[in-house]
């Protein structure tokens, strides 16, 4: 999607603090981030959301869940850390290409919100 930011930022078009990044998808840290250490693991393949996901989309997106616990030990995420995938405005997406939160490196209690 040529207006898509998280695209242009896979592309290489905006730079970012890029934390791992292969053929399928890139982990950079989130530009406002809401806890310590707070990353955004996005899949190249542009797709707004789980229910628009294709059979080729899912693969990709399960290995990005797949690599995640190895990018998290990276970040010195021993202690844990919590994923978040909004889905819809109403769900506070901003960005309509399916991204993860990954949040840690501090006590993020128990409460989602």
């Amino acid at each position: 999607m040529e207006n898509c930011i998280f695209c242009k930022i896979a592309a290489g078009e905006i730079p970012s603090d890029k934390v791992y990044e292969d053929e399928d998808m890139l982990v950079f840290r989130d530009i406002r981030p809401q806890a310590k250490v707070h990353c955004l693991c996005v899949p190249k393949t542009h797709f707004a959301t789980l229910a628009e996901m294709d059979g080729a989309q899912a693969e990709v997106l399960k290995k990005c869940l797949m690599k995640i616990p190895d990018i998290a030990g990276r970040l010195g995420l021993d202690g844990g850390y919590r994923l978040i995938v909004n889905q819809g405005k109403d769900a506070g997406q901003t960005v309509f290409h399916l991204h993860i939160h990954i949040l840690g490196g501090q006590d993020l209690g128990e409460k989602l919100l």
